[in-house]
């Protein structure tokens, strides 16, 4: 059975692994910042690369919740930020309001 017009006009499609890349990288960008300490490139590309690998992992949940950043800062709360607080050496309470405050959940 072939979707109507209406169902095929409002459902999106995958992002591209290019675009996940950069909404992680920004993402982590304005974490840091936020943060208001040095975190040295080489942790800051380490926590990229784990960001990204846990969105592909999660990618068909992520993209059901696209449109609901509370709920996403929440999965980033509990899938990714303890990895990146031990690897970025930073209080992870900190980490995830950092985050939240960047991400606008």
């Amino acid at each position: 059975m072939k979707p109507s017009a209406a169902t095929q006009k409002h459902a999106s499609a995958y992002p591209s692994a290019r675009k996940i890349k950069r909404a992680c990288e920004n993402e982590l960008y304005r974490t840091v910042k936020r943060l208001g300490g040095y975190i040295p490139k080489e942790k800051v590309e380490l926590a990229e690369k784990l960001y990204v690998q846990k969105v592909f992992l999660n990618l068909q949940w992520i993209h059901e919740h696209s449109s609901n950043r509370k709920v996403l800062s929440d999965w980033w709360d509990e899938n990714v930020s303890a990895e990146i607080a031990a690897l970025w050496e930073v209080d992870r309470e900190k980490l995830c309001k950092a985050f939240r405050d960047a991400f606008g959940g």
